[in-house]
């Protein structure tokens, strides 16, 4: 919890948000990219979206805290807009202009990471200057680590292993099972038992 605060500190508007919503729902970090106004309804209290991956739909109930994020986020943009917009404007972009790629937004939450004091800086370049070239530097912590946390905080708050599972859209066929059997009811004490990270 000390690690998502000390990101949820040194992210700039979108970025907390994008953070909250992968803590939230534990979804990966392209498909809350592309996050549309038309994906989120207050009336319900759930999140709709097709994954990329594996183009599979989910209703995602929304614990509390996001709820109330989106609140927020639905008061400061205009009355007027198009329900088409996307929740993320910039991330956004940056994802539809590559193709889908989420290789610069995983760039720019790593340098996140780096601010918060979570991840060591590294040099892309040698002693004398010269750009490295080899295979990348895998870390530990990563935007999908948000998907692992939420699904371990269910774990210890009692939610069976297939209600979590259901929660973030497991990619396996056998999942996929599992997920078509759990009930509404069962997904939203799942999204209930998140902590939330916007208290003190």
């Amino acid at each position: 919890m000390e690690q998502l605060r000390a990101v949820l500190a040194a992210a700039d508007p979108e970025w907390r948000s994008l953070v909250l919503f992968g803590f939230y729902t534990g979804q990966r970090l392209g498909d809350l990219a592309r996050l549309r106004w038309n994906n989120v309804d207050l009336t319900s209290g759930r999140l709709t979206l097709v994954t990329a991956k594996t183009g599979k739909r989910l209703s995602i109930p929304l614990a509390a805290p996001l709820r109330k994020h989106i609140e927020g986020l639905s008061q400061n943009a205009n009355e007027n807009a198009n329900v088409n917009a996307p929740l993320h404007p910039r991330s956004c972009r940056i994802v539809e202009s590559q193709a889908g790629r989420t290789g610069t937004l995983s760039r720019q939450f790593g340098e996140l990471l780096m601010t918060a004091g979570l991840r060591e800086k590294v040099s892309h370049t040698d002693i004398r200057g010269v750009t490295r070239s080899g295979p990348r530097t895998l870390h530990h912590l990563s935007f999908h680590s948000l998907r692992r946390t939420a699904t371990t905080l269910l774990h210890e708050h009692g939610i069976p292993q297939a209600v979590a599972q259901a929660f973030v859209g497991h990619d396996s066929p056998a999942m996929h099972e599992i997920y078509v059997a759990v009930g509404g009811e069962a997904l939203e004490k799942a999204a209930a038992a998140l902590p939330d990270l916007l208290s003190r």
